[in-house]
């Protein structure tokens, strides 16, 4: 089989879901490396701590990045009604990127875990809703999606 007829099997639908999954995992080791903080010796876990948070930053980050340069653009062409979702949801990823720099800072000025947790809380609250809407609105019109790409280049790395 080649490339080209293994990237027409992609199930777009179930590709993006996966990765919202991923990044919930994510985020998930991220809150444990925090609430490990709370618990253990400060130093060891403020290392697992920034690991675990500038990982889940970098892959939601890329996420959205991805969508927004390769996925998106590819659904406003051939589904020209898509286009309000398409630019309610970049609306929600460029929101995510200031919660996501708001965090960094946090975690780069060594706030206190309450704080970090409160960042995490918010970005965990807002991110869930941003997945559960782009679930809503494009899972179905992924299903049926032929689009010759890389599934990393499409929705991240992660």
């Amino acid at each position: 089989m080649s490339e080209g007829d293994q990237s027409r099997l992609i199930a777009w639908n179930r590709e993006l879901a996966a990765a919202h999954q991923r990044l919930r995992q994510a985020l998930r080791l991220a809150r444990q490396a925090l609430d490990a903080g709370h618990a253990e010796d400060a130093t060891s876990a403020g290392a697992d701590l920034l690991l675990y948070c500038h990982g889940f930053c970098a892959a939601l980050s890329g996420h959205h990045v991805s969508e927004d340069a390769a996925l998106f653009p590819e659904l406003a062409a051939r589904h020209p009604a898509l286009r309000p979702t398409i630019a309610k949801l970049e609306q929600d990823h460029q929101m995510i990127a200031s919660l996501l720099a708001q965090f960094q800072q946090a975690l780069t000025s060594n706030a206190p875990p309450d704080t970090l947790a409160s960042h995490l809380d918010g970005l965990a609250a807002i991110m869930e809703s941003h997945f559960r809407y782009e679930e809503r609105q494009l899972l179905d019109i992924l299903s049926t999606l032929e689009l010759h790409a890389d599934p990393r280049t499409v929705l991240g790395p992660l």
